[in-house]
């Protein structure tokens, strides 16, 4: 991977982190826990989605979309797991 590629899955993953935070509200772990749930969760959809059949696509809102659905699922996750 590159640097620009790595730096650019970040910035996407913040983004989403901070959108799923305001979409899953009351689930988040305030600003810099979202973005780390969103740096993973766009991860995981970068690796997820495609082998599911699901297009990532080329283009940075389709990118922003994919990471904060996949942080979005994380993060529910995450509260399904806190709660037991």
């Amino acid at each position: 991977m590159e640097f620009s590629s790595i730096l650019a899955m970040l910035i996407i993953g913040a983004i989403a982190g901070w959108l799923s935070g305001k979409i899953m509200k009351g689930r988040g772990f305030g600003l810099l826990g979202n973005v780390i749930v969103g740096i993973v969760g766009a991860f995981l959809a970068g690796t997820l989605f495609p082998a599911l059949g699901f297009a990532v696509g080329g283009g940075a809102i389709s990118s922003i979309f994919f990471a904060t659905v996949g942080a979005v699922i994380l993060l529910f996750l995450i509260g399904l797991i806190k709660k037991v």
